[in-house]
């Protein structure tokens, strides 16, 4: 863990195909048509933005899709400055290298390259990939062993010889670099004018570079004909929603001293809430209810009160780990909600600012972050001002495995 988290990760997302195969369609080119009642490339697009790893997303287009991008933009999570839009080339290659160098701009260690059009990476392939680059791969590719009989045909149609499987692996993506490594790779290939290039592997291959292979998805399928988008289409379209509500409780006692921290927040006050850590009831709750929505145990579990190490500790790690947990389980944060029950201090001016924490500590957008406080109006212990309680609840979306 501590190994890939010195990983500064970035994602290009490769959309500025025709998709001819696909046959044409009012929505648009593939990587536009409905899925599930969403543009694929808002699935794609969601599944990185909800990937902490992600620092920065570049998603490159047709120079006639602008339209059409900003409507899927908006029909996925939001991404705000992480997120930039370039036009791609004619070829992938060429769409590619555009993303790639906008994202040389963004100080990132390694870049996943994603086709737009695979809607259902599933996260078991991207920690497969972070472990891979931490134990020090500079090329990664997802790919799955051939299970068919292949055959290779002669010009008149017939089976000239059958071809031995042993060995041979379907490519998928993302396709993943140490970036310094891929970026000049591309731009040699450019330089030599070779284009001809089908996936980023293969250019990372001709550059001399070892491409390590870990285990793909079956169900990280490319959409590539109609048939396919279909077949997506009622994959999700019967597919029960998984959303799951979680809830958490904590209290903390109210001592002597000179403030208090709540939701990552400190505010002057006379009083200081007693606990091991610094004792915040709000990070400590939305805590217990992230971990609740997989099945993962509560906050001592993970961080025991009788380990010196967290004492003192900002709660804002307690909540981080969990919120990163809910990832890798394959979960997207859609909304945290603190209640707050104190007679004092007021939470009141320090609301906006409170939220504002949720929103950076969870990597979700303001809008989905609730704080709200409330007196016990002077009844029990709360209303004697010897504690603050505090009750969260926390609303995550999974997405299904089908490997």
């Amino acid at each position: 863990m501590q190994a890939e988290n010195t990983l500064s990760c970035g994602v290009v997302i490769v959309a500025a195909g025709r998709g001819e195969r696909a046959g044409s369609h009012a929505e648009g080119p593939k990587q536009y048509r409905r899925i599930g009642g969403t543009p694929v490339i808002s699935h794609t697009l969601d599944l990185f933005v909800n990937w902490q790893p992600a620092k920065h997303i570049v998603v490159v287009i047709h120079p006639d899709d602008a339209a059409l991008f900003e409507m899927a933009r908006a029909a996925a999570s939001p991404a705000g400055s992480r997120l930039s839009v370039v036009q791609g080339g004619a070829t992938r290659q060429q769409s590619v290298l555009a993303g790639l160098d906008v994202l040389a701009d963004h100080a990132v260690s390694h870049v996943l390259i994603q086709d737009a059009v695979r809607p259902f990476v599933e996260p078991a392939i991207l920690d497969r990939t972070l472990t891979a680059f931490s134990h020090g791969a500079r090329a990664v590719l997802p790919a799955v062993a051939v299970a068919d009989t292949l055959k290779r045909a002669d010009a008149n149609g017939n089976v000239a010889e059958t071809v031995s499987r042993s060995g041979l692996f379907a490519a998928q993506t993302p396709q993943s670099f140490h970036f310094e490594t891929i970026l000049e790779a591309h731009r040699r290939a450019a330089a030599s004018g070779r284009t001809d290039f089908t996936d980023d592997a293969s250019i990372a291959e001709w550059a001399g570079v070892r491409v390590h292979l870990v285990e793909g998805s079956a169900g990280n399928v490319k959409l590539t004909l109609q048939k396919d988008i279909a077949m997506a289409d009622q994959r999700l379209s019967h597919a029960l929603p998984d959303v799951r509500t979680g809830n958490g409780y904590d209290v903390h006692q109210l001592v002597e001293g000179d403030g208090v921290t709540l939701c990552g927040l400190f505010i002057p006050h006379d009083q200081t809430l007693s606990g091991h850590s610094d004792a915040d009831v709000a990070l400590h709750a939305l805590t217990d209810a992230l971990l609740a929505t997989c099945g993962a145990g509560d906050i001592g579990d993970h961080f025991p009160p009788s380990d010196p190490q967290w004492k003192g500790a900002a709660s804002r790690i307690f909540l981080e780990h969990a919120a990163e947990i809910v990832r890798k389980a394959g979960g997207t944060i859609m909304n945290a909600d603190v209640s707050l029950i104190a007679e004092a201090p007021k939470v009141g001016p320090h609301r906006d600012a409170m939220r504002r924490n949720l929103s950076e500590f969870l990597g979700i957008s303001l809008e989905r972050c609730s704080v709200k406080a409330t007196t016990n109006e002077k009844i029990g212990f709360i209303g004697r001002r010897e504690g603050i309680a505090a009750i969260a609840t926390a609303t995550v979306v999974y997405r299904g495995s089908e490997a």
